[in-house]
């Protein structure tokens, strides 16, 4: 008989788990909570415009190459990718943008032009990066997080200084520029931390972003939830949408059921690809891995206030990312990891899919998402959403030198309430925790239950982190340790039920002999 697994949560670590245990034979059903499938990267569709709700970069596309490879696919199988050029522009000011190219050779003249000699320190630190990445991105990512072992290897010996030193200061060292210092930063706060807290072992995303580029799925990143969807369809798993998991039962130290809307559903194995801190909450306390006081004490990423916006008109001076750092990032920053508050005046990110891709809004007209990194765990109202939406756009306006506030058909907002409501967010984080030293790898909440057999999680709360192609990485790794499980069980019962046979014919044969004493 198919052992039963039962997966809380459609996002990507989700789907991506599903694929792979379907295809090992098991019997898999997700249950999601809301009405579509695909966690934080949902899609808001209107009048015509169409928004990722959630991630809008696809960046390390060997991830989902790899992925894909896994079941005989390709990514082009399911959606068309487009490179992005330029990847993204920054505004640093309404005279002052820098605009990064899709390959290496014109980034490095940018610098070049930006700050004499800094191409050369740019080269060396991305060969580095490089390394780094062919060390976390093709091995380190991919191991469980069980052990401080996983992480001990030659190579990681000789760079053990990178784990203890910072991205800040690595960038800083030679390159003077405040503008490419800010540029080259950047990349690591898609791990949801400051740059003067997370290890320069990380430099690995400064060769995402230059080496690898910045890419477009057409339609929108929800075209590779489609996919990772149609793949999960084909392998036979079963989603069911609008399933509201309240408790998880566990029986003598091991989970039996869930209950979804007041149904109770038995299964072998209960995985969790929801917030891990809400999924905990489904168990009664004895079983629980980890206190309030541990949450409470732990960096979590940022949330965000999002806006949908669309326009009647086409945006000028933007390009499909656009990055807008004309405020102090350090002082921002204190806002969110320092002292939790709403920002004075945040850095804000805004991106215009329909520069690029025409099925996202209606002809002669404009799709874009403004997003302002903030404190998990801070007021939201209506009100303070409407003062930051006024805020950023009369700076958006001034910059890019436009008026665009009286073209606006439509707005949606996303924030902190959301993110609780929509996907029982601790604090209504948008990213998981921080990929700080003391919370990376084997140091994160672990993917198997500290107590409950059978209970295993997945997604950006626990290993490797936060971000879309590490929560595919992690529906990887927990599939492997679920299937892993089941051969652990599978021996121990064999290995029991034949001390349990030869202890039987010890005894047949021990009653034998007594018999032929007597006898004799």
């Amino acid at each position: 008989m198919k052992k039963s697994i039962t997966i809380i949560g459609s996002g990507f670590s989700s789907l991506a788990a599903s694929c792979y245990l379907a295809k090992e034979g098991y019997e898999v059903t997700i249950l999601e909570k809301n009405a579509t499938i695909g966690g934080r990267a949902r899609q808001l569709i209107k009048d015509g415009f169409t928004f990722d709700i959630g991630p809008t970069w696809y960046w390390m596309p060997d991830v989902f190459e790899k992925f894909f490879a896994d079941f005989g696919k390709e990514p082009s199988h399911y959606y068309q990718l487009e490179k992005l050029n330029p990847a993204y522009v920054v505004y640093f000011d309404e005279l002052d943008t820098v605009q990064i190219p899709d390959n290496l050779p014109d980034i490095l003249d940018i610098f070049e032009i930006q700050e004499k000699g800094s191409s050369k320190h740019l080269q060396s630190f991305l060969d580095n990066a490089k390394h780094n990445y062919d060390v976390a991105i093709k091995d380190l990512v991919y191991r469980p997080g069980i052990s401080i072992t996983e992480l001990i290897t030659p190579v990681t010996i000789k760079k053990a200084n990178q784990f203890f030193s910072t991205i800040r200061t690595a960038v800083r060292e030679n390159i003077k520029d405040s503008r490419l210092q800010q540029i080259m930063e950047f990349p690591v706060l898609f791990l949801g931390a400051k740059p003067s807290n997370t290890p320069s072992f990380y430099s690995f995303m400064n060769y995402a972003d230059f080496g690898l580029g910045t890419w477009h799925p057409k339609g929108g990143m929800y075209e590779v939830i489609k996919a990772i969807y149609v793949l999960a369809m084909e392998l036979g798993v079963k989603i069911k949408t609008n399933q509201n998991v309240e408790k998880i039962n566990v029986d003598n130290g091991t989970v039996k059921s869930v209950v979804a809307n007041g149904e109770t559903i038995f299964s072998d194995v209960v995985l969790s690809g929801a917030d891990y801190h809400h999924t905990e909450t489904l168990l009664d306390k004895k079983y629980r891995g980890y206190s309030e006081k541990y949450w409470n004490s732990k960096i979590f990423a940022p949330s965000s206030l999002l806006f949908y916006v669309a326009f009647d008109k086409k945006i000028k001076n933007v390009s499909h990312h656009t990055l807008f750092f004309d405020t102090e990032f350090d002082v921002h920053a204190q806002a969110i990891y320092d002292d939790p508050k709403w920002p004075e005046k945040p850095l804000f990110y805004a991106s215009f899919p329909s520069k690029t891709d025409e099925t996202v809004a209606p002809e002669g007209k404009e799709a874009g998402i403004f997003l302002i990194p903030i404190a998990p765990g801070i007021e939201d109202t209506p009100e303070i959403r409407e003062k930051y939406f006024n805020s950023i756009m009369e700076r958006f306006e001034s910059l890019t030198h436009q008026k665009v506030m009286d073209n606006i058909i439509f707005k949606e907002s996303f924030c902190v309430t959301d993110f609780i409501n929509d996907y029982n967010s601790y604090k209504g984080n948008a990213y998981g925790l921080a990929n700080i030293l003391t919370q990376t790898a084997f140091l994160r909440p672990k993917i198997i239950s500290k107590k409950v057999k059978n209970l295993f999680f997945t997604g950006q709360l626990t290993v490797p982190g936060p971000g879309v192609p590490p929560s595919i990485i992690s529906g990887k790794i927990v599939s492997e340790l679920i299937k892993k499980s089941f051969q652990n069980q599978s021996e121990k019962g064999s290995k029991s039920d034949g001390a349990e046979t030869n202890s039987k014919e010890i005894k047949a044969d021990s009653s034998l002999r007594s018999v032929k004493a007597y006898f004799v």
